[in-house]
Parts: structure tokens; C-alpha cells; sequence
């Protein structure tokens, strides 16, 4: 089945026109046969607008009840039966009522292009989702609902609806858009000319990023490559040579001038116009994000070839190069980069050569690359250097003791064959030292007359040219044959490194130890340490490798970010280019350890409390009983006062609704105590502290208890000063530690709750005469659901000390157990006397 086409009006702001423009479109294909109908259409009590619907079939919406309101929600169902060849629905970022078949509108939209039905909708560029945060910084209102930008651009056709901010508040001021009562509010907050030009913006490169996005897939679709000058483009290519940052500048001013983009490219090839990553190379590309520009990174082995394609896939029209600093000679044979990024150019790109001043730089490697050798060990190439300087020697004294047989010829395969041998020992230098040597020696011992530097025969003079440049050739293949041979190794190293690393990142529970250790062995650095920065500004070590591993960024200039705050950083070693980037995927794969590791502290965290959900369902199911038995007590008591068959006296009828009223009491502090627990548990409960007088706050607790006056003894004097806390909260603990010391105390020992100052604090003390809480079970009897094993079974769940302990904590306080003098225990809140 054919999906349907979405069609979608933008606006910058309500009251624009995106809605009317809506319906027009509607009413006009309607007009040409075409089959349409409105799906929802909210006109916000606009006349013109609600006149635009004109003679439109207007689907019936649903009604829905959500918390005893009634709410009109577009009906889908109504609209896919009725199948229509366009369907009109506003507002695409609509959050439908809860019992929708869909959380959000665009959702019910999706499933009408599924049904092949062309769509046409409106939005505001507020309702965006990545734009969600800076509209909010624009106009100070979070919006609630919003739209993924991607649904968005699948649609067929974005047409953006304009106003400027002028001509939309004089709309608001002739009550074109809002109720003539909300007016000046919405003039003077969110219409303001500033947000409404900022929104305005938004829209616009909204709109030109996704007309972009158009234009280079028809460019694509038909395969044009000379760029269209439509919007400025500047590419400035990133050597990491001295002077870069006056490049990039100069691109970034040739940017903004013309309002383009900036896009710095660099190339990895082994030429002279890029190479290897450098530390300054890092520094132009952070330069270059702060100036607004993008980064680009392709591999090329022709650099003018590679920086003229990517202009072209950019759709470039400008092209900044610094002025190149090779040498005449290496112009002359290897070629100009510059002359042939102008040369493939052509006239579509407009090229730029810009001189920078490169000051007294030292980094000469960069202007001036030098001569890349194999990498041979110092004692090869003194074997090498010894057979050249002794070998051929001896080699020359064993050839003349034949040299009337052997011949100039044969004499010259000999020592070719000599000098490959060197090269392939030694590499390069040995072997250009010996290819001398052996001209030398072939002229002077072999080459006619002898033991003269001249020669008669042509055809000597041309096997002698012949074989310093053969032997120059053959010892150069060699020697590059060396290095990729040793490139090869390294490679491989590299590649069996990384194995390693993955395995460990994947395999071991704890990798960052291992990583560091093999990242500390195999570089044989000095320290290597992955530090985690704090919030009060310090760090923390998370593994650590080596005889001196840093423990703070400034101990070492060696670091690479990390993800969560991290960095890598590491100290000694004498590492090249081709290490770094080998330390750069160390540091990937510890990232990706990190990684792995935050998401395993966050499943430990839900596998905890996936363990405390099962532990708080079995003790729910333990509490049944406790919640049963006044249940059980309320019931019986009612039976019997309901029971026709029974002629209650007053006094047992007056014992009977006592039981109803004591169970009932029991079981409202019970299933308080539980809930209290379930806020303390979740957060849930809000602190709102006040000054507060501990008589009040005892006087509150007492009423709530119930219990007889001769059980209580108070002595909290009303002279005492007030505390900082919230009262609703403290009177709960209190109740709960008073309900708790009765039920331990003997009925003939009253519990006294005493209050004073001690230092700057107060301190309100529960006492009673109990037998006491051994000093082992102190901490246990804070913890949810723990009794006392002498306490009565069915007293309460042991949920009262908890719950008073969370309370007393969570509004700044302290709660401890003391030893009654005597015998029994004293419960002391410590309130500290801070000023609010």
C-alpha cells in the first residue's frame, strides 16, 4: 500500500497562520476534486479562522473522561473507516488525553500515512525537540509537548508561515489571536519583538538547514558536482604547521562576512601539506569548533585531489590554503600541492592562498619533513657501516686476484649484489655509503686504465653510471620495503593490542586495572592513571599503573578526555605520532569501559531495588497479620452490637464500641506508620519549616495518642527557644516515640519527655522504664519492620522508630538511644538552634 505524503505549515509563534493556511490548502484541493476532510481543526475561538473551514466535511472528534472532565480528541478510528484522500490535522505536537490510543498526535498522524491517506498539519518551531531547551532560554516557558525533529523532515513539504514580530503583535493588539482580557499579558511576556524575533530566527535556519538538506540530495539524485553558489561555504584545509591558527582566523573572517559556513578539512596522507596528528593539529581543531566551524577528517593519498572532492561534496565555494613552505627541490619533483588544488578547482571554487608568518617556530619537522627511515636498530646498521668499510675492501683485494678473467661487467654484479646485501642489513645510509664506495673502488681497480680515475671506454663510464643508480634504487625499494615491513609488524602489534583491549573491556568485570597496566607495558611509560574530577574540584583516581602514575592533570602535559568527567593521563615514555594514535583507541576502549561500568553501578542499582521491592512485598505480606487483627477486633465488635438475638447492657455496649475505637486508632497509626515509611522511602514528602515552639509541637503528639494523663509525664517549659523545622513532621516523630516507650513501659512507671538546651542545641527526651535495648540491637531498631523480641506480638510492625528516625533526620535533626538511669530507654532529638 502506498504510504500517504505529509505536508507541514511551521510557524514561528501561535497566531501566525499556520491554521488558516491549513484549511485554504484543504478547501483549494477540495475545489479540484480532490477527496478532503478535517480531521481536528482548533480555531482558539478565531472568527477567520473557524470562517476558512467553509463547506469542508469535518470528522466528528471523540470524547473521552479523564479525572471527571470530558475532552475532544480527533477520532482516528472514525477518520481510517471513512478514508479519505487528504485528511487536515492541526496542531502535530498535540499530547492526546490519557486513554487515547496514542500518547501524542503526531503518532495518530503516522498511522493515517500508513493507511495511505495524505496528510497536511501545523506546528511552532517551540514545539521541536531539540530546540526545546533554547526556546525555553528565549522565552523563559518550558514547552510540555513537543515533536521529534525527525518526523518532521520525513515530511514531503515544509512550508514555513511568516510574519514579522511587528506585524504579529499589531494581530495580537486587534484581538486577531487572544481573548481581548489576555492581551497585554501575552504583549508583555511571551509576545515580546525580542522572543518573537528570536523564534523567528529559529524557524528561518530550521527551514534553510532542511532546504539544504534538499538541495544536495537532488544535487546527488542527479549528479552534478560543480557547486552552486546558493549559500557560502569557506573550506580552510589543517596541516597542524605553524601559523595554522592565523589561517583559520582568516577563513572564519571570509565566513562570517559573507554569513557561510566554515568547514576545516584535513587529510591523512604522508605528503608534506598534512600529517600526522600533531598536539598542534588538536589545537587548530579546538580553535576551529570556537569559531564556529565544523571538522572534517579523509584519508588521501593524492592531498590536492582529496582537499578539491571534499569542497565539492561541501558544496564549497571557497577554499583557504596556507602558502606552502617546501623546498624548490621538492616542488620541482614531487609537484605543488597548491598548483594542482588550482588546477582541479577550475573556475567553480574560488581558491585562496594566504601567507601567515610562522614567528621563530621550531617545529621544523613540519616545514621541512624530514627523511623518514626504516626503522633499523643501531647494531644493524653498524654491521651494515663495518661491511662497507671493511667488506668492500676485502671484496676489492679478493676480485683483483681474477680480475684479468672476471671482467668490468661481471666485477659490477658482484658489487651490486654487495651493496643490495648492506641495504638489506643496514638500510639506507650504509647502503648509499657503499654504493660510493663501490664506484669508487670499480673505477679505480677495474675500470681501464687502472688505477686511474679517468676512463677511456664509453660504454664503462655508462655500466658505471648504470650502477650508482641501480644500486641507489635498489638499496631505496629495500629500504622501503624494510619500513613497511616494519609497518606491517607495528600494525599487527597494534591490532593484537586492541584485540586485547576488547576482550578485557568485554570479558573482565573490572578492566580499567588491566587496560592501564597494558597501556603502562607496552608504551614502558613511567605512570598511567584514569582520574575522575569531583564536585568539590579534585580528583579521584579510578586505576592506576606504573612506578609514578599522576593523581592530578597538572602532574602531567599528557591527557586525553574521557566521558563522565574522566581524563587519561599518563607520564614518561618517548612516544611518536603512531603511538599516540595507538593511545588514542587505549583510551576509546577506556571509555568504553567507563561506560560499561556506569551501567553496571546502574543495574547494581536496580537489581537493589528490584531485591527491596521483593524484601518490601514479603514483609507486606508478613504485616497482613498485624493488619488483620484489629480488622478482626473492629468486626467482632460490630457483629455483636449488630446481633438481633443478644440485649447488650450500656456498660457492654459502652466496651464494645471502646474495642471499635481503640482497634480503629491502632489501625490508623499502623497504616500510617506505612506510609509515612513509603514517603521516606521515595522522597516524596516536602520539608516546609517554620519557627516552632516544642510545646506546641509535644502538645500536638499528646492529642493524637489518646492516651491516659497519668501515663504521661511532661516537662518541656514554653520559655524554652523556638527551633527551625517543620511541625507536622517533628509532632509525627514525637507521637511515634511517646506511642513506643508506652508500649514498653509498665502500666505503673509513666513516660516523661523532658526538653532543654545544651549547647546551642535543644534536646527533646522520650523516657521510659522499660527493660531497655541491648547495645547490639541499637542500629536494628531503626530499620523498617524490626521489634523487639519481648515486645507483644501483634503491637504494631516496627515501623515507629524507623519512621521517626527519617523524620527527625529529614528536617535537620538527630535521633539517638540512651540508657535510662535505672533501667529503660531514652530517645533524644537533637534540634540544633539555627536561625532560618
Amino acid at each position: 500500500m502506498r504510504r500517504g505524503q505529509l505536508r507541514v505549515y511551521l510557524g514561528a509563534a501561535p497566531g501566525v497562520g499556520k491554521t488558516y493556511a491549513m484549511l485554504n490548502e484543504g478547501w483549494r484541493r477540495a475545489q479540484r476534486g480532490t477527496d478532503v476532510v478535517v480531521g481536528y481543526v482548533e480555531t482558539h475561538g478565531r472568527a477567520n479562522t473557524l470562517a476558512q473551514v467553509r463547506d469542508l466535511e469535518v470528522v466528528p472528534r471523540r470524547t473521552l473522561t479523564y479525572r471527571g472532565q470530558r475532552f475532544e480528541e480527533m477520532d482516528i478510528d472514525a477518520i481510517l473507516e471513512r478514508k479519505p484522500a487528504v485528511a487536515l490535522v492541526d496542531e502535530l505536537a498535540h499530547t492526546n488525553v490519557p486513554g487515547s490510543r496514542n500518547t501524542k498526535r503526531y503518532q495518530d498522524i503516522d498511522e493515517l500515512l500508513d493507511a495511505g491517506i495524505d496528510v497536511i498539519s501545523t506546528v511552532n518551531i517551540q514545539h521541536f525537540e531539540s530546540l526545546n531547551d533554547v526556546v525555553e532560554d528565549i522565552t523563559g516557558i518550558k514547552q510540555r509537548e513537543t515533536v521529534p525533529d525527525a518526523f518532521v523532515r520525513s515530511a514531503e513539504q515544509v512550508e514555513f508561515v511568516d510574519q514579522t514580530p511587528e506585524a504579529l503583535r499589531r494581530r495580537m493588539a486587534h484581538g486577531n489571536i487572544y481573548a481581548a482580557e489576555k492581551v497585554d499579558a501575552a504583549l508583555g511576556n511571551y509576545f515580546r519583538v525580542g522572543n518573537l524575533a528570536a523564534l523567528r530566527e529559529l524557524g528561518l535556519l530550521w527551514i534553510a538547514d532542511r532546504v539544504d538538506e534538499a538541495l544536495t540530495e537532488y544535487r546527488e539524485q542527479h549528479g552534478i558536482a560543480k557547486p552552486w553558489e546558493t549559500r557560502e561555504r569557506v573550506v580552510v584545509a589543517l596541516t597542524g604547521a605553524p601559523g595554522g591558527d592565523d589561517l583559520i582566523r582568516r577563513a572564519a573572517r571570509m565566513a562570517m562576512r559573507t554569513r557561510g559556513d566554515l568547514v576545516g578539512v584535513h587529510v591523512l596522507s604522508d605528503e608534506g601539506l598534512v600529517g600526522h596528528a600533531t598536539n598542534r593539529l588538536i589545537a587548530h581543531r579546538e580553535l576551529l569548533g570556537e569559531l564556529g566551524g565544523r571538522y572534517v577528517e579523509v584519508q588521501g593519498a593524492d592531498v590536492a585531489s582529496a582537499l578539491v572532492s571534499t569542497a565539492r561534496n561541501e558544496n564549497a565555494t571557497q577554499l583557504v590554503l596556507g602558502a606552502s613552505r617546501r623546498s624548490r627541490w621538492t616542488e620541482l619533483t614531487r609537484g605543488s600541492i597548491v598548483n594542482r588544488v588550482i588546477r582541479d578547482a577550475g573556475g567553480a571554487i574560488d581558491v585562496h592562498v594566504i601567507s601567515t608568518d610562522v614567528g621563530n617556530e621550531r617545529d621544523s619537522a613540519l616545514v621541512r619533513p624530514k627523511l623518514r627511515l626504516a626503522p633499523i636498530s643501531r647494531t644493524r646498521q653498524g654491521v651494515a657501516f663495518a661491511l662497507a668499510v671493511f667488506g668492500l675492501p676485502a671484496l676489492t683485494f679478493a676480485l683483483t686476484r681474477i680480475r684479468d678473467s672476471l671482467g668490468l661487467q661481471n666485477a659490477l654484479l658482484i658489487y651490486l649484489l654487495f651493496v643490495v646485501a648492506i641495504a638489506t642489513i643496514g638500510g639506507l645510509l650504509p647502503a648509499v655509503l657503499a654504493s660510493l664506495m663501490a664506484f669508487a673502488l670499480l673505477n679505480w681497480f677495474f675500470a681501464p686504465p687502472i688505477h686511474t680515475w679517468t676512463i677511456t671506454n664509453t660504454r664503462d663510464v655508462l655500466a658505471l653510471v648504470s650502477f650508482i643508480v641501480v644500486a641507489g634504487v635498489i638499496s631505496a625499494l629495500v629500504d622501503l620495503a624494510t619500513r613497511r615491513r616494519q609497518d606491517a609488524y607495528r600494525a599487527r602489534a597494534e591490532a593484537e593490542a586492541l584485540a586485547t583491549m576488547s576482550g578485557t573491556v568485554l570479558l573482565d568485570p573490572e578492566p580499567l586495572p588491566k587496560l592501564v597496566e597494558e597501556l603502562t607495558e607496552r608504551f614502558r611509560l613511567d605512570g598511567v592513571s584514569i582520574l575522575t574530577a569531583t564536585a568539590d574540584e579534585g580528583w579521584v583516581v579510578e586505576a592506576a599503573a606504573g612506578t609514578s602514575p599522576p593523581t592530578t592533570p597538572p602532574e602531567t602535559d599528557h591527557l586525553l578526555e574521557l566521558p563522565d568527567h574522566s581524563v587519561l593521563a599518563w607520564s614518561g615514555g618517548n612516544l611518536g605520532p603512531e603511538d599516540r594514535e595507538t593511545i588514542g583507541a587505549f583510551a576509546t576502549q577506556v571509555a568504553l569501559a567507563l561506560v560499561g561500568r556506569r551501567l553496571q553501578n546502574e543495574a547494581a542499582g536496580a537489581a537493589a531495588l528490584s531485591k527491596a521491592n521483593e524484601l518490601r512485598t514479603a514483609l507486606l505480606a508478613a504485616v497482613s497479620h498485624d493488619l488483620r487483627t484489629p480488622l478482626a477486633s473492629i468486626r467482632a465488635a460490630a457483629t455483636s452490637l449488630l446481633a438481633d438475638d443478644v440485649d447488650w447492657d450500656r456498660a457492654a455496649v459502652k466496651e464494645l464500641l471502646q474495642t471499635i475505637d481503640d482497634e480503629a486508632e491502632r489501625l490508623n497509626t499502623l497504616v500510617g506508620n506505612l506510609l509515612d515509611m513509603s514517603r521516606l522511602q521515595t522522597g516524596t514528602f516536602s520539608i516546609n519549616a517554620r519557627h516552632v515552639g516544642l510545646d506546641e509541637v509535644v502538645a500536638s503528639a499528646l492529642v493524637g495518642l489518646h492516651a491516659p494523663p497519668e501515663r504521661i509525664y511532661t516537662d518541656v517549659p514554653e520559655t524554652l527557644p523556638t527551633v527551625v523545622v517543620d511541625p507536622t513532621l517533628l509532632e509525627r516523630a514525637v507521637a511515634n516515640l511517646i506511642d513506643n516507650a508506652l508500649s514498653f513501659s509498665p502500666l505503673d512507671r509513666p513516660v516523661r519527655v523532658e526538653a532543654g538546651v545544651v549547647n546551642e542545641t535543644v534536646h527533646l527526651r522520650v523516657i521510659d522504664e522499660g527493660p531497655g535495648i541491648p547495645q547490639h540491637d541499637r542500629e536494628r531498631i531503626f530499620q523498617p519492620f524490626q521489634r523487639a523480641g519481648d515486645k507483644p506480638n501483634g503491637e504494631g510492625v516496627g515501623l515507629g522508630l524507623a519512621v521517626a528516625k527519617g523524620f527527625v533526620e529529614a528536617i535537620g535533626g538527630d535521633l539517638d538511644v540512651e540508657d535510662t538511669p535505672g533501667g529503660g530507654t531514652t530517645m533524644v532529638i537533637t534540634i540544633p538552634l539555627d536561625e532560618p
